[in-house]
């Protein structure tokens, strides 16, 4: 890896751990647990974009672990994990069928499969099916987030891509 791409890496990482911790910050916006918009992964759909799986991945990770330690959340690491994971798998298999012209589409399934994500992780830890019955409400703010999320991604996206020399 070279110095360039290093340093820009660097960059999202700390782009999308300030704004997750931010937002960690900030009061609930429903009095559902959990519920929250998600605004890290405006940084995660667009590494995905301008660089590729490997570099998103990174960010991710960087910003799941580290964001779990600024923000003195370790408890919620495993279910941050699981649903970033399966979120940037769906959103980069998405992507590659999609293209960019579907990027709010890619986002709410992104947030969708993050959701979905978090609740195996409880089932796996609680043994319990009753962790799905919070199934439709995180489905329903799944799809709010992630529009907003992916109009957020794509606005900016489209504008600075216009700045990029060709």
């Amino acid at each position: 890896m070279n110095t360039k791409k290093l340093t820009l890496l660097a960059m999202y990482t700390t782009i999308a751990l300030t704004i997750f911790v931010a937002e960690s910050a900030l009061p609930p916006l429903l009095p559902i647990p959990g519920v929250k918009l998600g605004l890290a992964n405006i940084v995660t759909l667009w590494v995905l974009l301008s660089g590729s799986f490997k570099d998103a991945l990174c960010v991710l990770l960087l910003r799941i672990v580290l964001g779990s330690i600024f923000a003195g959340q370790m408890v919620s690491f495993a279910y941050s994990l699981s649903g970033g994971l399966l979120c940037l798998l769906v959103m980069a298999l998405l992507y590659c069928l999609l293209g960019e012209k579907q990027l709010i589409t890619i986002s709410i399934m992104g947030a969708v499969f993050h959701n979905i994500g978090q609740l195996l992780m409880a089932w796996g830890i609680l043994q319990s099916l009753s962790v799905f019955i919070y199934l439709p409400i995180l489905l329903v703010s799944a799809i709010a987030t992630g529009a907003f999320t992916g109009m957020c991604t794509k606005l900016t996206y489209k504008r600075i891509k216009k700045l990029l020399p060709k």
